[in-house]
């Protein structure tokens, strides 16, 4: 009699772990990604768009503010005064976003920003530091600027995003410097559930799609061999990695059951930067990991600018298909299948 109520005891007590631990691996979060921001500018001229950019983000937000977590690449700073060392030329951009417009971005959904990027100090520290401090009001957390913050620790309803982002500037986390890399990656495996590594590089332009398999140089700066350093943040612990910099699209794919993208884009630059053809293709990714990070799925939602308007939804899915073929091209096995209306399913 005790032995089969132990029996029943134990089934019982088998059954209830088995369906915690059940519950614990169907657990999945959604993150939402996009390239470069960059929502209007008041140098070299005024470059601005209507009602303080209230129109930028309508067709993106909803999006963006369903996801457990959103982020993107704020390609430069908020601040409203300052002088530049840059001189504008057909090579040579700089960018100053009024601090009005840092209510969009949170409006728009977004929890954390890159800033390691080649136009984050456009306007020298005070204008990152204006930058941060905007951020700081608008509660969105951000990092990438050397000595100011190497990651960050986003928590949203109960579970903690570690993100970090590189980039090629001297002022920027470099993602050439690999040993700060993995101890950065280390320490936020730590302290999180879920690791988000973004970088800015690769050459820009629109004969930049292509992803090389070598180290890539722009106007002779070394721009990183981002295939190799993607591998690299997944094999030290990450659970995403997402780019931007290039100014198009490029491929995608997953290595060790972890997505990569290799770069986002433009997405809301509606002013100062090329959008026609390929450049205005703005994709906004959607991906479902589980508890662990693993990719379970997803989306890549067509945009395409306007010039003055920001992202608007594309129902032709030409981002999508884009990105598909560059995959294809690009990427021998790329584990992830992008459908044509954008739909990622993994193939393993």
């Amino acid at each position: 009699m005790h032995r089969l109520l132990l029996t029943v005891l134990w089934l019982g007590l088998s059954s209830s772990l088995v369906a915690q631990t059940s519950h614990r691996e169907d657990k999945s979060y959604t993150l939402a990604l996009t390239g470069d921001i960059m929502m209007g500018t008041t140098f070299p001229k005024m470059q601005l768009p209507p009602f303080e950019g209230r129109q930028l983000f309508v067709h993106a937000a909803p999006i963006l503010k369903k996801a457990d977590f959103a982020a993107g690449n704020l390609e430069g700073p908020l601040c409203d005064e300052g002088e530049t060392d840059k001189k504008p030329s057909k090579s040579t951009y700089a960018f100053r976003t009024p601090t009005c417009f840092a209510p969009r971005l949170r409006e728009a959904g977004f929890d954390f920003l890159s800033l390691a990027n080649n136009h984050a100090m456009d306007f020298g520290i005070d204008g990152a530091k204006s930058t941060m401090q905007q951020l700081r009001q608008q509660r969105i957390s951000f990092s990438g600027i050397k000595g100011y913050a190497s990651y960050a620790i986003v928590e949203r309803n109960g579970v903690k995003f570690g993100v970090c982002a590189f980039g090629h500037n001297g002022y920027t986390y470099r993602h050439q410097e690999i040993r700060q890399v993995r101890e950065i990656i280390t320490q936020l495996c730590s302290l999180s559930q879920v690791v988000v590594v973004t970088f800015h590089g690769g050459a820009e332009g629109k004969d930049a799609c292509h992803l090389p398999y070598w180290t890539e140089t722009f106007y002779e700066e070394d721009r990183g061999s981002l295939r190799e350093f993607a591998h690299f943040c997944i094999d030290a612990g990450a659970d995403v990695v997402f780019g931007h910099g290039p100014h198009v699209a490029r491929a995608v794919e997953v290595y060790k059951h972890h997505f990569i993208a290799y770069s986002l884009g433009n997405f809301c630059t509606p002013y100062g930067i090329s959008l026609s053809g390929i450049s205005g293709y703005a994709p906004l990714l959607e991906l479902k990991v589980s508890s662990d990070g693993r990719f379970l799925g997803g989306k890549i939602h067509s945009f395409i600018q306007r010039w003055g308007v920001g992202p608007r939804l594309d129902s032709k899915h030409h981002v999508a298909a884009e990105i598909a073929q560059l995959t294809r091209e690009d990427i021998t096995q790329p584990h992830v299948m992008v459908k044509p209306d954008g739909t990622l399913v993994p193939t393993d």
